[in-house]
């Protein structure tokens, strides 16, 4: 390979990591907890932006942008958001800095205390419920639907690249409605797109669900959920969606007159993923060759390697190849003809294996005497030859055949790892020896499920909104359960 990895089985850690910075994603900055997100990982986000984005805006959303500052007094006023936001808050005391009269750089100018302190945005709903208080005073002013792509800063102690850091980038939805109805349609809508979202182009199996009142979002009355899993074993949450009730516009008296003339409280709902998912993307398809990408987040969908002995070869290649380019890009498909004399074609195909690049072709004298490419998939790493002629509607279905293929694979993971549980023994054992989903009996206790995390490090990853009620009994207390709930550990 053009640049070696550790194996999954020997460090599934480290395989993750060296993924992330030998495929060109992202690496570690001078500020400790964040990232530098590399063109060929930000290639990948802008993808996924772009799709999201065109969802929101086909259900009626319309971005917009907050500020990064927050005053403290804000976050006082929701009393479990604070609590929830508190410990991973960054807060900014001074505006000015001045040069350290002793010669030693730069200090904080104390004459510069702000006279109130400032939060940098761990997450936006009290600067945009202060906001939406001037903006809301009819029913006619309902519904607001406003999305924002952002960065926000929480303080994290451990950090692991896109998975966790301090910094990270996200799309935050804020809405208000009339009615709980309303809301709670807004916040089901929601979970419902990032569902598709996952599973038809990142290609992730998810799981619906709501979370336990101990996992649930600071601040709201009920959360929704999608969860994957990864090829360690590990869960992690790849969306949420929040009904926030009127805490918010509560905190912030946010009202409205009503079509009867009567002032109510606004309802609201926020929803957001992030560059988690750049993670979820990685850990959930690759392999020990590098990154599998679906082909519908994929940067690079076909990559074109010439193989030549001198430049009458190489140009009666790219002749050829400037005859497939315009066929594919017609047909939508993203190509990069890789022409570059400074690596030999075997370096190429590794390092093309590497990034994930869904189909390579490789073209040289012998192919274009015979009419022929080679054409090699990532997700199989097979290679067949092809006629030239019709190649570009062959390479569509196969990129297609990709996608599919790469969910298919993902889910039957996914299916052969969930399982019941109907004792603590047999629960501990699961989690010990086999991992993944384990599908169990909970007395529906914030306490009980406290102790089993405190004795496993497992947690409730949700509560499937597709789950059948079945009288049970709790693993761990042995009290009445009315259904089954989903442990596992995450990330």
């Amino acid at each position: 390979m053009a640049k070696e990895i550790t194996t999954r089985g020997d460090n599934y850690s480290q395989w993750y990591l060296d993924l992330v910075n030998k495929a060109d994603l992202a690496e570690n900055s001078a500020v400790r907890g964040c990232m530098v997100i590399k063109p060929y990982g930000y290639a990948i986000w802008e993808k996924m932006q772009a799709q999201l984005d065109k969802m929101f805006k086909e259900t009626g959303h319309v971005n917009a942008y907050f500020p990064l500052f927050i005053p403290k007094s804000f976050f006082s006023r929701e009393a479990a958001h604070v609590e929830g936001f508190a410990k991973e808050c960054a807060v900014v005391t001074h505006y000015r800095l001045k040069n350290d009269p002793d010669g030693k750089g730069v200090v904080v100018d104390p004459e510069a205390k702000l006279e109130e302190e400032l939060i940098i945005r761990p997450t936006s709903e009290t600067i945009i419920w202060n906001t939406y208080r001037n903006w809301i005073q009819s029913h006619r002013d309902l519904p607001i639907l406003i999305n924002q792509w952002a960065n926000v800063v929480r303080w994290e102690m451990r950090t692991r690249l896109f998975l966790r850091t301090a910094e990270f980038l996200w799309q935050e939805g804020h809405t208000a409605h009339a009615t709980r109805e309303e809301a709670v349609e807004e916040t089901l809508k929601i979970i419902n797109l990032y569902a598709d979202f996952a599973e038809k182009f990142m290609g992730i199996p998810v799981i619906k669900g709501i979370k336990s009142e101990n996992e649930r979002f600071a601040g709201a009355v009920e959360t929704y959920c999608i969860e994957g899993l990864m090829q360690d074993g590990k869960a992690l949450q790849c969306g949420t969606s929040h009904f926030l009730g009127q805490n918010f516009a509560k905190a912030f008296d946010v009202m409205f007159s009503n079509r009867e003339g009567v002032l109510e409280h606004v309802w609201a709902t926020s929803w957001g993923v992030s560059t988690r998912l750049m993670g979820a993307l990685v850990m959930a398809h690759s392999d020990d060759n590098g990154l599998v990408l679906p082909p519908n987040l994929a940067p690079i969908q076909v990559v074109i390697v010439p193989i030549y002995k001198n430049k009458e070869e190489l140009d009666r290649v790219s002749a050829v190849a400037d005859q497939i380019i315009p066929q594919l890009k017609a047909r939508g498909i993203s190509v990069k003809y890789d022409d570059n004399d400074n690596k030999k074609p075997g370096w190429k195909f590794a390092e093309y294996e590497l990034k994930g690049v869904p189909v390579r072709l490789a073209m040289g004298p012998r192919d274009l005497e015979k009419g022929t490419v080679e054409v090699a998939r990532r997700d199989t790493l097979t290679k067949e030859v092809l006629p030239v002629e019709g190649i570009d509607e062959v390479i569509e279905k196969l990129l297609a055949d990709i996608q599919e293929n790469i969910f298919r694979k993902a889910t039957a993971f996914r299916d052969e790892n969930i399982r019941k549980a109907d004792t603590w023994e047999e629960f501990k054992t699961l989690l010990t020896e086999k991992g993944g989903f384990i599908s169990a009996h909970w007395d529906g206790t914030p306490e009980t499920e406290a102790r089993i995390k405190e004795e496993t490090k497992a947690t409730i990853r949700c509560i499937p909104l597709d789950a059948e009620p079945e009288e049970g009994l709790c693993i761990y207390s042995g009290q009445p359960s009315a259904q089954r709930v989903l442990f596992a550990i995450a990330y």
